[in-house]
C-alpha cells in the first residue's frame, strides 16, 4: 500500500513582496498538488487575489487532499499589507501565519512547512528580535540545539558556522566544537538527499586558510581541530580547512557534495553563483522541516509575474520529501 502524501503547510511569505504570486504560480503548475497535500495559510479572498493577479487557475478543496490546496486561514487573514514596503503590518503577518504553522506541526496536522520569501527589516519592526528566521523558530520550539540554515543548489549542499552576524563577530563565534557540528548537520542532511558517503568539504575563515598562523590562527586552534574530531571521532569524510577562494571551484567540479562555512556571504555568493534560479534554503537542525527559496522579497518586481519560479519549485520538492520523511517516521 503506498504511503499518504505529505502534508505541507504553506505560508505565502510576505504579503508586500512577490510571495503570493509565487505561491499561486506554484500551485498551478501541473502534478506539484498531485505530490503532496497542501494546506495554504490564507483566506479564500486572498487566494482568489492572487490568483487573479497571476493569471491561473487552482482548485481548491474543503479538507487535506491531493489535487487541490486546502485553505485554512490566517491569523490576520485579509489586513491590508501595502506592496512593496517594509511594514508592521507585512511582518506580523509573516510571524503569526509561521507561528500557525509551527502549531500545525506540533499537532501532527502537517508533515513540513514551505514559506515564501519574507523581509527581515519588516519581522524586526513587528517585534522579531532574534538575528534571524531560524533563531526565532528555535525560540518558539523551545529548542536549544545547534542550528544552521543549509543551502541547496544541484549537487551541493553548504552549512554555516556563524550567519546572520557581523563580520566584526565572526571570530569569536567560531570553536572547534560549532565547527564539528556544523560538519555533522551537513553530513546527516546530504545522506537525506541519497548520496551514500558524502564527501563534506570544509572553508578556511582567513585568506590563505591562514597560511600557517601568518594571517590568522583560526585555522590551526579551531578549524582544523574540528575538522579532526569528525573525521576521527564521526567517521566523516571531511576534509579542510581549505582557501575559499579555491574551494568553490572544486565544488562547482563535482569534488565535493557538500561545504561547510564560516559565515554568510563566505557560501551565499558561491552558491547563488553556481545557481541562484534553483537556490533553496532549509533551516536545518530544527525538529521541524522547513524550507523556502533562497532569495527575497524583490519589491522591484511585484505584480509583473516575471519572478522566476525554479527556487520556490525546488522548495516545494525539498517540502515534499521532508515530509515524507516526517509522515514516515510518525507512522514507524
Amino acid at each position: 500500500m503506498p504511503a499518504p502524501a505529505p502534508r505541507i503547510a504553506m505560508t505565502f511569505g510576505d504579503f508586500s513582496g512577490i510571495g503570493p504570486e509565487l505561491a499561486v504560480r506554484l500551485l498551478a503548475e501541473p502534478g506539484n498538488l498531485d505530490k503532496a497535500q497542501v494546506l495554504a495559510l490564507v483566506s479564500r479572498e486572498e487566494f482568489d487575489r492572487a490568483c487573479a493577479a497571476a493569471g491561473v487557475s487552482v482548485p481548491v478543496a474543503d479538507s487535506p487532499t491531493t489535487g487541490a490546496v486546502h485553505l485554512v486561514g490566517s491569523p490576520r487573514q485579509d489586513v491590508e499589507v501595502e506592496v512593496a514596503k517594509t511594514s508592521v503590518a507585512a511582518g506580523a503577518r509573516v510571524m503569526e501565519d509561521l507561528e500557525k504553522a509551527l502549531a500545525m506541526f506540533k499537532d501532527g496536522q502537517v508533515d513540513s512547512i514551505m514559506f515564501l520569501p519574507l523581509n527581515k527589516t519588516s519581522l524586526h519592526l513587528a517585534g522579531m528580535h532574534e538575528e534571524d528566521e531560524l533563531r526565532w523558530f528555535a525560540k518558539e520550539l523551545g529548542f536549544d540545539g545547534f542550528t544552521s540554515e543549509l543551502n541547496f543548489v544541484p549537487g551541493l549542499t553548504t552549512s554555516r558556522v556563524t550567519s546572520h552576524i557581523p563580520i566584526s563577530e565572526v571570530a569569536q563565534h567560531i570553536s572547534a566544537g560549532r565547527v564539528r557540528q556544523a560538519i555533522q548537520l551537513l553530513n546527516q542532511v546530504v545522506l537525506g538527499t541519497g548520496v551514500e558517503k558524502p564527501r563534506i568539504a570544509v572553508a578556511a575563515l582567513n585568506p590563505h586558510a591562514g597560511e600557517n598562523g601568518q594571517f590568522g590562527r583560526e585555522e590551526i586552534d579551531h578549524i582544523a581541530p574540528g575538522v579532526e574530531l569528525a573525521r576521527e571521532v564521526d567517521g566523516i569524510d571531511v576534509k579542510g580547512p581549505f582557501p575559499s577562494d579555491t574551494l568553490f571551484i572544486k565544488a562547482r567540479d563535482g569534488q565535493f557534495d557538500g561545504v561547510v562555512t564560516m559565515y554568510h556571504d563566505q557560501g551565499q555568493i558561491a552558491v547563488k553563483l553556481m545557481g541562484f534560479d534553483k537556490g533553496v534554503t532549509v533551516q536545518g537542525g530544527l525538529p521541524v522541516p522547513i524550507a523556502t527559496p533562497a532569495h527575497g522579497t524583490a519589491y522591484e518586481i511585484v505584480g509583473k509575474n516575471v519572478a522566476h519560479l525554479g527556487p520556490s519549485q525546488r522548495a516545494f520538492d525539498i517540502s515534499v520529501g521532508l515530509g515524507a520523511q516526517t509522515a514516515e517516521s510518525r507512522t514507524a
